[in-house]
């Protein structure tokens, strides 16, 4: 993957340390910090090799996790979390869903605080559903408060708990990303399977935003807040490109060269089928780029099909 951030000069000898560098998120950006020239590793709950990344287990739900793996690491970017659209969001599932988030998160603190590693920056996953579901003309800025739901209650305690490395002097930066243009392991994942068959459904009344990010895009935010100083807070990782899901499917259906059959399905059977998690993909607002941009990056991908052809191609 083509990096356009970090020169060679500003990774030298820095060290970067990933929590939840296998999934999907973290294998991109472990590559792409690799190519610019930065040493990676990875904490994971399995010790297994990952290319030329050194692993380190843990496991924060036991907070087991030695201070070792933290000597000579300057920079963290903390993408562990339980995924939020694997299944159904019983009560124990919730738990599991902001434990894994907010738990892990304060164990890196307590660890580094205690030990006085004297890491530069922290720079916390974050999401967009953290603005809940305003369809409307109104776009949501870092400013705004977060949504009184269960996603908005979500990101918000995962972000407080990266605050408190605010509290203790690092810097801290929290990604509020939307959804990723990836097609083996994400959310477009899905959609392509349904698509390649010319099926692009509309869920709900599919007026409902998408706010989306290419990976390529995505990972050069992560690598920008690792050496940019002046990145502090809640930035939005997300295309300055407003779509709606109608859109989005008719998007994918030109970039697939199928006809676009776009049948509904209702809310009330995804509901039924899915629970509250429905609200995954009922619900969307529309998020500004603005303060990332301020910060002088520049979308290598802004739109929506030339981001769709270069994913699927």
């Amino acid at each position: 993957m083509s990096v356009n951030i970090s020169s060679g000069s500003e990774a030298a000898g820095k060290s970067v340390l990933i929590t939840g560098g296998s999934g999907l998120i973290g294998r991109y950006l472990t590559s792409a910090l690799l190519e610019a020239g930065y040493r990676v590793s990875h904490l994971s709950r399995n010790s297994n090799q990952f290319g030329k990344v050194r692993v380190f287990r843990w496991e924060p739900g036991k907070e087991i996790l030695d201070p070792v793996v933290f000597e000579g690491v300057d920079y963290i970017v903390h993408l562990a979390g339980a995924n939020i659209g694997e299944m159904r969001w019983t009560k124990k599932r919730k738990c599991e869903i902001i434990n894994s988030r907010v738990g892990s998160a304060k164990l890196l603190h307590k660890v580094i605080t205690e030990n006085k590693f004297p890491v530069k920056a922290f720079i916390s996953a974050s999401a967009t559903g953290y603005y809940g579901s305003h369809s409307s003309e109104r776009i949501f800025t870092e400013n705004d408060q977060p949504a009184n739901d269960f996603l908005g209650s979500v990101c918000s305690q995962w972000e407080d708990a990266a605050g408190l490395f605010s509290s203790s002097g690092i810097r801290v930066v929290k990604i509020r990303t939307g959804v990723v243009m990836e097609k083996n392991d994400s959310a477009l994942a899905k959609m392509l399977l349904p698509a390649r068959m010319g099926v692009f459904p509309r869920l709900g009344n599919g007026k409902q935003y998408m706010p989306w990010i290419s990976i390529q895009d995505l990972c050069n935010i992560y690598l920008r807040s690792i050496h940019d100083e002046n990145m502090n807070g809640a930035y939005n990782a997300v295309s300055p490109q407003h779509v709606t899901q109608s859109e989005f499917m008719k998007a994918l259906a030109s970039v697939l060269d199928k006809a676009f059959f776009h049948p509904p399905v209702p809310s009330v059977f995804l509901k039924i089928a899915l629970g509250e998690m429905a609200d995954i993909v009922l619900k969307g607002s529309r998020v500004s780029a603005d303060k990332i941009q301020e910060t002088g990056y520049n979308f290598s991908l802004p739109g929506l099909e030339s981001s769709l052809v270069k994913t699927l191609t």
